[in-house]
């Protein structure tokens, strides 16, 4: 598990014998004065430490959900991996790899199940099924991901 703390922020960790893994269970304002830093960063760290439990899901997907507005798991129990793409495309400017909606379906699918045996990879089928059913929407923006100087 990866999260941006400072080394001063790791040694309090460690002074309080909080793991990484725990922060995701660790209450926000607890967080904050342990690190010396604001609730809301410490509401970031939760969520980023709470996505990252869910196995293949790395930071950088991780901090795209939060990008997104999402802190919590549970926030995504209602929501659709089609349309949490597009979302993000839109927000982002331009079309992400396919992948990426692979990696909404697994956390949505986990946010509703709350089974952790899957990988993003095994949404992939599904994925592929549902957009030759559907295609994407008109509005897609055009550019991909890979032509954006910022994404790389």
């Amino acid at each position: 598990m990866q999260l941006p703390l400072t080394p001063i922020q790791r040694s309090r960790l460690r002074k309080h014998k909080i793991r990484l893994h725990d922060i995701a269970e660790t209450a926000a304002d607890e967080l904050a004065v342990i690190l010396g830093t604001t609730p809301h960063k410490a509401r970031t760290l939760i969520a980023l430490a709470e996505f990252q439990s869910i196995p293949s899901i790395g930071i950088r997907f991780a901090e795209d959900l939060v990008f997104l507005g999402y802190f919590r798991l549970e926030d995504l129990r209602h929501e659709d991996g089609a349309a949490l793409t597009h979302a993000y495309e839109k927000k982002k400017g331009y079309w992400i790899d396919p992948c990426v909606e692979d990696q909404f379906r697994l956390v949505v699918h986990v946010a509703r199940t709350r089974d952790r045996s899957m990988n993003w990879w095994d949404f992939t089928a599904t994925r592929k099924q549902y957009r030759a059913k559907h295609g994407y929407p008109a509005d897609r923006p055009t550019r991909a991901w890979h032509e954006v100087r910022s994404h790389q």
